[in-house]
């Protein structure tokens, strides 16, 4: 069974499109991938490499590159703290502490019921209002323990 459903697959063969090469659609065919399952399961990455005319080693590559790609199945909140020097220095280990003894949980495990999924990542590229964290797709900036809680609470 295809985990690429019709249109998945009409997606990236159209993304190709917009390329020279079809292996330079790579990262928006993982993106469709992720979209659709949440994560990057290992049969999807061949169906990409098939896709693309790529190795499946060469896919792999890929999502072991970006954490942006999630390797394993996440939460329905995946809630990304930024460790890089900017935020580690104006408080993301107090910001991380304090979710993950909020949710009862450590970095990059998920709760038991499958709501938060907690990540340290590298620089998201918000350096002056540091420091932040992804919450799924949205930025969340000049965090204080209070925002933090602001934010959790308006997800339950």
């Amino acid at each position: 069974m295809s985990l690429l459903n019709e249109a998945a697959r009409k997606e990236i063969l159209e993304c190709t499109k917009r390329y020279p090469e079809k292996r330079a659609a790579l990262l928006p065919a993982l993106h469709v991938l992720q979209r659709d399952h949440g994560w990057i399961p290992q049969e999807g990455m061949k169906e990409v490499a098939e896709l693309l005319g790529l190795k499946p080693a060469e896919v792999l590559e890929v999502v072991t590159f970006y954490t942006m790609f999630n390797q394993k199945q996440v939460g329905r909140h995946h809630i990304q703290v930024c460790r890089n020097i900017s935020c580690a220095l104006r408080g993301a280990r107090r910001i991380t502490r304090h979710i993950s003894g909020k949710l009862g949980i450590q970095t990059g495990e998920t709760t038991p019921d499958g709501q938060f999924t907690l990540s340290e990542v590298e620089c998201l590229g918000s350096c002056g209002t540091a420091p932040m964290l992804m919450l799924n797709d949205d930025y969340h900036e000049n965090l204080t323990e209070p925002r933090v809680d602001e934010i959790l609470d308006d997800l339950s």
